[in-house]
C-alpha cells in the first residue's frame, strides 16, 4: 500500500550535513504546525516547541549541548532550524508527549524536502542552569523539561536508503 504519509515515513533520513540555506517561513510554520497536532495522553498538550533562527542563540545552544554530551562539534550539524521540544514535567506523559511532537515535526519536513535529524542531550541541558535561565529569558515555565530537539534544513547531500528491515520486527498474534 502507498500514499503520500507512507512515503515520507519510508523515505526519511538522518541528515547530518545541511547546505547554507534558510527553511522558507512558510515551509518552517507549516512543519511545526505539524508538531502541535502530535497526540498528547489526555490531549493535554505538554509539549512546547521552541523553534530558533537566530545564529547567536543557535551558536550557545550547540556549545550547551556539545559540553553536555563531551563533544567539541557541533551537535546540530549547522542546520538552519534547531526546533527545541520541552514539555511540562509535572504531566505523567511528557517524554511521550514530546517524542511525538518530534517525529510528526520530522515527517512533516521530508514531505515537504526538508532534511532533518533528532538530536539528544535536551533533557540535560534544560535542567542545568543555562537551561533554567533560557526558560526565564524566554517567559516559558520552570516545569517544562528537555525532551529533544530537530535540526531542520535542506541537506547538502543525499542522504542513504534505509537498511532493510530486521527479521522479527513485526510479530503478529
Amino acid at each position: 500500500m502507498e500514499n503520500e504519509v507512507l512515503k515520507a515515513i519510508r523515505e526519511r533520513r538522518s541528515v547530518r550535513s545541511f547546505a547554507q540555506r534558510e527553511v522558507e517561513p512558510d515551509v518552517l510554520d507549516a512543519i511545526l504546525e505539524a508538531g502541535t497536532y502530535a497526540p498528547t495522553g489526555k490531549g493535554r498538550q505538554s509539549p512546547v516547541i521552541v523553534a530558533v533562527r537566530d545564529e547567536a542563540t543557535k551558536k550557545m545552544l550547540s556549545q550547551m549541548n556539545a559540553q553536555a554530551r563531551g563533544i567539541q562539534t557541533d551537535p546540530y550539524y549547522g542546520a538552519a532550524v534547531i526546533a527545541l521540544v520541552l514539555a511540562d514535567s509535572t504531566v505523567n506523559t511528557w517524554i511521550e508527549d514530546g517524542s511525538c511532537v518530534l517525529e510528526n515535526m520530522m515527517i512533516a519536513a521530508q514531505s515537504l524536502g526538508v532534511g532533518s535529524i533528532w538530536i539528544h542531550w535536551e533533557r540535560q541541558m534544560f535542567d542545568g542552569e543555562a537551561g533554567k535561565a533560557l526558560l526565564k529569558k524566554w517567559g516559558l515555565s520552570e516545569t517544562l523539561r528537555g525532551v529533544g530537539a530537530v535540526a531542520l534544513g535542506y541537506a547538502d547531500q543525499v542522504p542513504a536508503p534505509a537498511a532493510p528491515r530486521k527479521a522479527g520486527y513485526i510479530v503478529k498474534v
